[in-house]
């Protein structure tokens, strides 16, 4: 392996589903080894194979299917977790069995064992493990809490014994990044062999710091890095590889270390990781959050507006994203403001713009965000256009009940003329937005339903609102009834409308994101 080379070892599918309340099924593992593999994470530790019957038969089937990344299975140390890892890991073009035991004085003192029975207990299953299997990795739990002449004494007798990878793991985050990085330099100077494996780290995001401790580590000679998709993991996670391997690709200038991910796809597989664990990214993450590349400052916007670089280390579109997000709120600018409007395809002058900056800021005041309708709409109040809506709910009738599924039959009038359509759903608000799409096509995707009472009582007048994103235009609509289905085909109609306005103002068949003022003048 180059000396310049960093292993990634994504452990989303074992230590990342350890979170409480994250487990996957077997069908969510494979999809995410699958988009891992294709990724290019070098290894992928499925499970535990031990752990679970359906545990091992998702490893089992990841390594039958994986196609480029070595699959790994991990096992206590004991020879039946070791030989049920390697059932589960052996059929894999590339296989690892990865074996631990915890070393610190803490981590002996539970199954009772001395200095010396643990050292024997190492060489045993490491031995027996590498019999098994060509590729072995071998970690000291809670290696950063481990006297130091034992860590080397055992570090020694796992690689005698056969292990190809050492691995420290930082278990309960309590290291600093300069003793990490000073831990693994002196361990590779210090132990006798240590030249002839690699070294890895493990670290846990307790104290905030597990990237910068992963980092350091590579900077002390580490040359594998374990961590998992959005820092998924055991208390407060692990380090997050979308932050080493973007942290590797925009400071190279300090730390000249590759790895042969593909950026690119990092966005989807955190998006995909997040829904199927149930665990929502954060969204101030590094990297993949929602926020990571969004501005809302005056003076951020004006700056990014000039250039790009001025606020942003790297490109949105490097890790999958379309681009730049400049979102609007009461700290924005009339630059921001500006700009919005080109984009939604309005030419406003210096006093108009004055006018529709001071209402949105009263606006902004009002609402945490300001979406593409909310400016159509000022736009619209200040130039006395006519609001006719081209579409308009003219009656409905839903069936629903325990007998099967819900039938929607929606009439409405589209651009004058009557129409009307059947669906069946999943329930009668799916029956009727379905119904509603035959009549009127489209791809606006849902982003948000969501139903309010406005009093109390079995005839409470129902509040639903409804948010819609078609080519990166956001549309919300709003509607109250005392039957909710009504309320919500309303609600979902008047969205629809507000996103026929821009669609109206630059033309059939425009991608409207590709459209500016200039292109109407």
């Amino acid at each position: 392996m180059s000396d310049n080379r960093v292993v990634i070892f994504d452990t989303t599918l074992r230590d990342g589903e350890q979170s409480p309340g994250a487990t996957m099924t077997h069908d969510e593992k494979l999809e995410i080894a699958e988009m891992l593999d294709d990724m290019g994470v070098d290894i992928i530790e499925a499970g535990f194979p031990i752990a679970s019957e359906g545990d091992f038969a998702a490893v089992s089937e990841i390594a039958t299917r994986a196609k480029n990344s070595r699959i790994c299975g991990l096992a206590r140390a004991n020879i039946a977790d070791i030989d049920r890892c390697w059932e589960a890991v052996k059929h894999a073009e590339k296989n690892r069995i990865h074996t631990f035991i915890g070393t610190s004085p803490l981590h002996r003192a539970i199954p009772n064992l001395t200095m010396d029975e643990m050292a024997d207990k190492i060489h045993e299953t490491v031995s027996h493990a590498r019999n098994l299997c060509e590729n072995v990795q071998w970690s000291p739990m809670d290696a950063t809490r481990t006297e130091w002449d034992y860590l080397c004494r055992v570090i020694e007798i796992a690689i005698k014994a056969g292990a190809t990878t050492i691995n420290i793991p930082d278990t309960v985050g309590y290291t600093a990044p300069m003793e990490s990085a000073d831990l693994i330099k002196k361990l590779i100077e210090t132990v006798p062999g240590a030249d002839d494996v690699i070294f890895a780290t493990h670290c846990h995001n307790d104290l905030g710091m597990a990237t910068a401790n992963s980092l350091a580590a590579v900077a002390g000679g580490a040359r594998q890095i374990e961590c998992t998709i959005n820092g998924l993991g055991e208390r407060a996670g692990n380090t997050a590889l979308e932050e080493v391997v973007m942290a590797l690709k925009v400071r190279n200038d300090i730390m000249p270390w590759t790895t042969g991910i593909d950026t690119t796809k990092l966005m989807n597989i955190s998006r995909r990781v997040a829904t199927v664990s149930g665990f929502p990214v954060q969204f101030n993450k590094a990297i993949v959050g929602k926020n990571a590349f969004a501005h809302e400052s005056g003076i951020h916007q004006d700056g990014m507006l000039k250039n790009k670089e001025t606020f942003e280390i790297m490109r949105p579109e490097d890790v999958g994203l379309s681009g730049t997000s400049l979102p609007l709120g009461k700290h924005s600018g009339r630059a921001a403001l500006r700009d919005k409007l080109e984009q939604l395809g309005f030419e406003v002058g210096d006093n108009q713009l004055k006018d529709i900056f001071v209402r949105f800021k009263e606006l902004a005041d009002r609402k945490k965000e300001v979406f593409d309708d909310d400016i159509v709409a000022l736009v619209r109040a200040g130039s006395g256009e006519d609001e006719d809506d081209r579409l308009q709910l003219v009656s409905m009738k839903v069936v629903c009940g325990t007998g099967g599924p819900a039938e929607a039959t929606v009439e409405m009038e589209v651009d004058g003329k009557d129409v009307t359509a059947t669906s069946e759903g999943d329930g009668p608000v799916d029956a009727t937005f379905k119904a509603i799409r035959e009549i009127h096509p489209n791809t606006a995707r849902l982003q948000l339903y969501q139903v309010s009472a406005v009093t109390e009582g079995t005839d409470a007048q129902a509040t639903v609102s409804v948010r819609l994103e078609e080519d990166g235009v956001i549309a919300t609509g709003q509607s109250a009834n005392t039957d909710t289905v009504v309320a919500s085909a309303k609600a979902y109609i008047h969205a629809l409308n507000r996103l026929l306005v821009r669609r109206d103002k630059v033309g059939e068949g425009v991608d409207t994101k590709e459209v500016s003022y200039k292109d109407l003048a």
